[in-house]
């Protein structure tokens, strides 16, 4: 079977056990399966290489299909309709009996299932089974089993059951197969290490009941949680699973996506790697979390990132980890492959993971006041670990750094790191007592002002009329200065937050989608629910529904956003399903049900 000539990100569903991620797109080929880890080598990377592994569950002829996910789950359904009848097929990556998409230590065994079943007439159907190990540079070795068929290369073996008969050769699988009304077939994939004890893949659960027990393991954890019940719920529901399918349950770290080096921009070389945690990111994926109603989610990501920090002191806290917290995700470049749509190079591992970044103390603090009424009292070690956090901000703002877009340019004095670092002073203000720390409260408290200072002194350009990305001259226009009055640095009511909003509207914003600055193709999903809470906060309702709204018309038909879309055309870029992207919905909607976002603290108009 053939690759399509042009990529779709759109295209593609998301399938995850909270520890693996699949993508599989219309046509029904899962061109995307890392396993056992999200971060781990795929088994299929056809995403970034023609050659680079798949696994194909079609018609043999022309046939058009519809998908849905099944209930509030990751469990995809999807409907082919070929000549003379209809099938639906239904996988999952799946989680054993009794397991619950909620659960700490939950039982996952590594194992895609999918189920054909016949709606109506017949259909001819056919299925490849094509693994490539080790970003396609192995290709594993194939042998018939009593069952299906056995691929193994080095420590790696994927297993594939079927109650049809499959043909192989050396490297791949197939079978042909016609499926009527009424009959179903069904295919089990599981993957193990070479030295562990073979495992029974779900027996004897049928594969049928596998997709019912994974889809009911979903619909409990949603079930945990008070429903949201502000606008857009079905949004804001969707994402929260999106959020939870991302999420790598045994540590409760959020993968930032679940793929790599998908491009920013067809056929250009800005493909990254997204398969970690940022820390970066916290404060504002625990608002999110916390307003579609997730309770124990953020306390678990919170004590793991504690976690690390109390690891981290005799160092310094890493702006990522992966997502059991290693420090080490060095960046390579693998030269073999092609890239998505031709886009090269195709990175792996992040090297970002070295960089300075001071608004990382500003997150964690932040996380902490948010979730402050919910965590009890502080253990000692923790209490050391936020003082410490404020200690540093006071001390390193002066300091230039990456800046949150992870520049690898030299370091500047980015507006959003001052920003970010008095809000890890104001939270520590807001602490202080609770962490034993009162007598701190006047040191930090002169830091936070002279941050203050400095900010609205040297960010503000006067001719433009707006904050500019960088302390001084020469920064020019930047998304990131929307942060302002969303963490409660200013309040909208200030004419010159007011002002910046208005000015990132004319010369950032096109078709509703806020580039990060004015030279980019795609605008940055976050930054463009920024932009509709800003301008929600100001007041402009209706404005703030609208682009909302238009928005959201940008997932595909799942309710799956990728990092970016295409300013022109909506297409979308970047890496799929994007956290951001949806904590970005999330936030919006909560802020346009006019509860305002979560965890802001707005403080009194700039004078």
């Amino acid at each position: 079977m053939g690759i399509a000539a042009y990529m779709r990100i759109s295209d593609y569903g998301f399938l995850s056990d909270c520890q693996s991620a699949a993508l599989v797109n219309r046509e029904g080929t899962i061109d995307w399966l890392c396993f056992p880890r999200f971060d781990s080598p795929p088994v299929f990377a056809r995403l970034l290489d023609p050659g680079a592994g798949h696994w194909s569950l079609r018609p043999r002829t022309a046939f058009r299909s519809t998908r849905r996910y099944l209930t509030d789950s990751l469990v995809l359904v999807t409907r082919h309709e070929a000549g003379g009848g209809t099938v639906e097929v239904r996988e999952a990556l799946v989680f054993e009996r009794g397991s619950r998409g909620h659960e700490i230590g939950m039982r996952v065994p590594h194992t895609l299932v999918r189920v054909v079943e016949g709606v109506e007439g017949s259909v001819e159907m056919e299925t490849e089974f094509s693994p490539r190990y080790e970003y396609g540079l192995t290709i594993p070795h194939m042998e018939q089993t009593a069952d299906g068929v056995k691929a193994s290369a080095g420590p790696t073996v994927l297993e594939l059951r079927s109650g049809r008969r499959l043909e192989s050769d050396r490297t791949q699988a197939w079978a042909r197969f016609k499926v009527k009304a009424g009959e179903t077939a069904w295919f089990l994939l599981q993957y193990r290490r070479a030295y562990e004890t073979e495992k029974q893949p779900l027996t004897p659960v049928a594969p049928s009941d596998a997709i019912e027990d994974t889809a009911e393991g979903w619909v409990s954890w949603l079930r945990l949680h008070d429903h949201y019940d502000g606008p857009y719920a079905e949004q804001v529901e969707r994402s929260a699973v999106v959020l939870q399918g991302l999420t790598f349950q045994p540590s409760g770290a959020i993968a930032a996506a679940a793929t790599a080096s998908l491009p920013e921009e067809m056929g250009g070389d800005a493909n990254w790697d997204y398969r970690y945690t940022w820390l970066r990111d916290a404060s504002m994926t625990l608002r999110g979390r916390w307003a579609c109603t997730c309770n124990e989610e953020p306390l678990r990501f919170f004590q793991w990132m504690v976690q690390l920090g109390r690891r981290s002191l005799l160092r310094r806290l890493q702006i990522m980890y992966d997502v059991e917290g290693r420090a080490d995700v060095s960046e390579r470049v693998l030269d073999h492959l092609a890239g998505f749509n031709s886009s090269r190079p195709v990175r792996v591992g992040n090297a970002a993971w070295r960089q300075t970044q001071l608004d990382v103390s500003g997150e964690v603090l932040s996380a902490a006041h948010l979730l402050s009424e919910h965590i009890g009292s502080f253990s000692p070690s923790t209490r050391r670990l936020l003082i410490e956090l404020a200690d540093s901000a006071a001390s390193n703002w002066r300091l230039p750094d990456a800046g949150m877009w992870e520049s690898r340019e030299e370091p500047r004095h980015n507006t959003s790191s001052k920003v970010m670092a008095w809000v890890a002073l104001d939270s520590a203000i807001k602490l202080a007592g609770r962490l034993d720390a009162s007598r701190k409260v006047d040191e930090w408290a002169a830091a936070a002002d002279d941050i203050r200072e400095a900010v609205l002194r040297d960010a503000w350009d006067e001719s433009a009329g707006s904050f500019m990305s960088v302390l001084g001259e020469g920064g020019g226009l930047d998304a990131s200065v929307l942060l302002m009055p969303l963490v409660g640095f200013l309040d909208m009511s200030d004419p010159k937050a007011s002002a910046t909003v208005d000015a990132i509207d004319r010369d950032l914003c096109r078709n509703d989608l806020v580039r990060r600055w004015p030279s980019q193709r795609g605008g940055f999903l976050i930054c463009s629910f920024w932009l509709v809470e800003c301008l929600a906060l100001r007041g402009d309702r209706r404005a703030a529904e609208e682009r909302f709204e238009r928005l959201l018309a940008l997932a595909n038909d799942l309710g799956l956003l990728s990092e970016m879309a295409d300013v022109e055309t909506g297409a979308m870029l970047g890496n799929f399903p994007q956290a951001y992207s949806h904590i970005g919905l999330i936030n919006a909607a909560f802020t346009l049900s006019g509860r305002g976002l979560p965890g802001t603290r707005p403080i009194m108009p700039a004078k």
